[in-house]
């Protein structure tokens, strides 16, 4: 591997999150203050740009029903501190919303990098619209990667957090589609003893051996 592709190598999903101290428009923070809470780090390609524009009104929209599932979101991009606050300004202006989140300004690229948010083959400096979210252990549990073209689904990214949340307290997967209150998906069997009791179990909706789904409200 080149020295340029190590520099922009992606963490991975189950990979403890890579640690960082930056500016931001709170102050200086690191990722350590944020341990025993869940974590959305988002990147954004610069500030007032329209897509990105439109994406920080509906974060911000969000961000109370994160902070309900004990998660903080920390935006980023590769700008000044002083162009977030203007621009955080001018949204309150033109939206009449607050942007109450901390927005990271990574003027020299070492978070992006750390995290991959800047690929090498682009044009540029401009950071993807990536989204990684952080368990309370700060263990990379998701990453998703949008083109700057497209702005990201916000419904996705809170019904995301809390299936993940889910997996994680009742060590269940989550089917497509899944929505709080949906049946879960237990873990197969691992012997054919298992499977043969599975097939008797009346707590499971059981589909076939290796398919059995749980109320997790019963």
């Amino acid at each position: 591997m080149s020295e340029e592709n190590q520099q922009f190598q992606l963490p991975r999903i189950g990979d403890k999150a890579p640690s960082f101290e930056a500016k931001t428009t709170h102050g200086q923070i690191s990722l350590e203050d944020y341990k025993g809470s869940w974590v959305v780090l988002f990147s954004h390609p610069a500030d007032f740009t329209p897509v990105c524009t439109t994406e920080f009104v509906s974060f911000q929209s969000i961000y109370p029903q994160l902070r309900e599932l004990n998660t903080e979101l920390l935006g980023l991009s590769i700008d000044s501190v002083q162009s977030h606050i203007a621009w955080a300004r001018n949204i309150e202006e033109n939206f009449n919303v607050e942007i109450e989140f901390p927005v990271i300004a990574d003027l020299d690229q070492q978070v992006a990098k750390k995290y991959g948010m800047i690929h090498p083959n682009d044009s540029g400096t401009e950071t993807n619209r990536a989204v990684f979210v952080i368990d309370d252990q700060q263990v990379v549990k998701s990453i998703i990667y949008y083109p700057l073209t497209t702005g990201r689904n916000m419904d996705e990214i809170v019904r995301l957090v809390k299936a993940l949340q889910t997996t994680a307290e009742h060590q269940v997967s989550t089917p497509a589609d899944w929505k709080p209150g949906d049946k879960v998906i237990v873990p197969p069997p691992a012997s054919k003893q298992q499977a043969a009791e599975r097939a008797k179990d009346d707590s499971l909706e059981v589909i076939d051996w290796y398919l059995a789904k749980k109320d997790l409200n019963k």
